[in-house]
């Protein structure tokens, strides 16, 4: 019998499989993105429904198979119940889920975007942050983390305090991503960047994302 693998990571996905279980996607700092399978987590009486949500970070507990795992015991540190009962914090965070499903891979070192989406979901359910500014840093520090940022845009006409906050998403460790403000017309200039490199690094269409347009938080 193979040893048990204990794992800290957040729910990036969870659907239902066949009667009572649910299909896990959990970005890990150990093994990258993985496959884990909670059986009867869709019971009510079930020891695992709790720990099959999306946002739920902690400690797992699972049993190796040849392409996946499942899910034996889970010690929970943060449900971001805040966010999953606020129907537009679930979007920007359901958003972010899915950019970092997009760039993680399985057996990857995957900590900084695991530590990255972590603070993220937090800054979210800060009420005093702006969330579409918390997005936009996010969406720019992602690309940054993938070693895919093209650096600041050569051409257009930019204030110089947004050219330091480019770089300072940049270069700054992520525990302190979310401790500045900024004016409303130095927003606009991020939001416009944010979106321009997004769509420059990231070819996919993002359900969540189109749902935030919906709501006026797009584009």
């Amino acid at each position: 019998m193979q040893d048990l693998v204990n794992v800290t990571g957040i729910v990036l996905n969870s659907s239902p499989v066949g009667e009572y279980d649910r299909r896990l996607v959990l970005l890990t700092k150990e093994r990258g993105k993985i496959t884990v399978f909670a059986k009867g987590a869709r019971r009510q009486t079930s020891r695992h429904m709790a720990a099959a949500n999306l946002f739920v970070f902690g400690e797992f507990t699972l049993y190796p198979g040849r392409s996946s795992y499942t899910l034996t015991e889970a010690k929970i540190s943060n449900y971001f119940e805040e966010l999953r009962l606020d129907f537009e914090g679930a979007y920007y965070g359901m958003y972010f889920l899915e950019i970092a499903d997009y760039y993680t891979r399985e057996n990857n070192d995957e900590t900084e975007m695991l530590k990255l989406l972590y603070q993220s979901l937090r800054a979210l359910s800060v009420p005093s942050l702006d969330r579409r500014m918390v997005r936009s840093i996010f969406e720019i520090k992602a690309i940054v983390v993938n070693g895919e940022f093209p650096g600041f845009p050569v051409q257009g006409v930019w204030q110089e305090t947004t050219r330091y906050t480019i770089r300072y998403i940049e270069e700054t460790e992520i525990v302190k991503l979310y401790t500045f403000t900024l004016t409303e017309e130095i927003k606009k200039e991020l939001y416009l960047l944010a979106d321009r490199y997004r769509k420059k690094c990231m070819d996919r269409n993002f359900k969540s994302l189109e749902f935030l347009e919906l709501l006026g938080e797009g584009d």
